[in-house]
Order: structure tokens, then sequence, then C-alpha cells
């Protein structure tokens, strides 16, 4: 007796269904008039999607070009140091000065969340100073101009191999040389 339950649930349960009819054909007519319509202005134009390399997300922010214009590019400032991961140098390792903004704020959270974000803005690039270390670690960066900065390095860490950003917020006067280690 168990067995034929399986095959009478559906049954009983379809029993209070019924197959609906076709709809009707509508009997309406629609009729398309056609008018003279005034020109209009061509619609602004829309930024096609970014195309978002894999392993990194979107950013959110947009480039901010209004608060880029008010940036120097160039100036008199020099920072130098040296990058160390787990009290290690790390040689020919990529540093960064890139202005503080509401758009490199944006990455430097992720960075230090261990999200990549996607590639910046190329008009953000023309205001980041960028340098690469040389076999003990050290860097210099020149020509920066005043102002606050977000200065960053990355490289393994030699206990896991993972790699690990170090990010460090500075602040520069025309014509000073600042001594500033990345360290993690």
């Amino acid at each position: 007796m168990k067995r034929w339950i399986p095959m009478l649930l559906p049954a009983v349960l379809l029993a209070g269904c019924e197959i609906m009819p076709p709809a009707p054909t509508p009997t309406e007519r629609i009729e398309v008039i056609d008018r003279e319509v005034e020109p209009r202005e061509a619609p602004e134009r829309v930024e096609a999607p970014r195309e978002v390399p894999p392993g990194r997300v979107a950013r959110e922010v947009a480039f901010p070009a209004e608060e880029y214009a008010a940036l120097e590019k160039q100036g008199s400032a020099v920072i130098s140091g040296q990058l160390t991961i787990g009290g290690r140098p790390v040689p020919n390792a990529g540093v960064s000065a890139a202005p503080v903004t509401t758009y490199s704020a944006e990455a430097a959270e992720m960075a230090l969340a261990g999200i990549a974000v996607e590639p910046a803005d190329p008009r953000a690039r023309a205001y980041t100073h960028t340098t690469r270390t040389d076999g003990s670690g050290r860097f210099r960066l020149a020509g920066l101009p005043a102002g606050d900065f977000y200065l960053s390095g990355a490289g393994p860490d030699p206990a896991s191999g993972e790699p690990r950003v170090v990010i460090r917020q500075v602040q520069l006067r025309n014509g000073q040389h600042l001594e500033s280690n990345l360290s993690r």
C-alpha cells in the first residue's frame, strides 16, 4: 500500500487544476499615427561600462575632476626611505605617492582590507609619483608638490609569501625632504 502513495500524491495535487483555454485574439485595433516631432538635443554622453580585470573590484567613487584640478602635479619636495616587510627589505618593489583625495582614499581603504580595486583613472595617475626600490629596499621620490599624500609600497611577506601592502599618509611642504620608511 505504501508504494502507491508516491503515485497517488501527484494525482491528488493535480485534481483541482484545470487547463486554461488560449486567450482570445484581441478585437481592438491599435493605430499608429506618424506626427512631426521637434528635434531634440543630443543626449548626454554616457560612459561605456568599464572592464574590471579579474581579481579586482570596481571603484565606487567616480574620478573627481574638480578635486584633482585644484592640485599641483609637480613641486620641489622629496620623500625617501626604505620598504621593509616582515623586517626584511623589499628589493625592486613599486613605491608610489598619490595625493589624498576621495578617489585615492577609497583605493587605500580597499588595499588595506586586502581588496584590489580596478586600475586608477589615467587622469589620477598623472598626479601620482612612482619609483622602484633598489636592492636594499631604499627608494626616493622627487619633484612632489606640497600637500597630503598616501605613500605606498607592496611586496611579499617573507614568512608566508603572500603579497602585503604598506600605506602611510604623509604631509609635505615645498622644498621639504622627508625621510619616511614603509614597514609592516
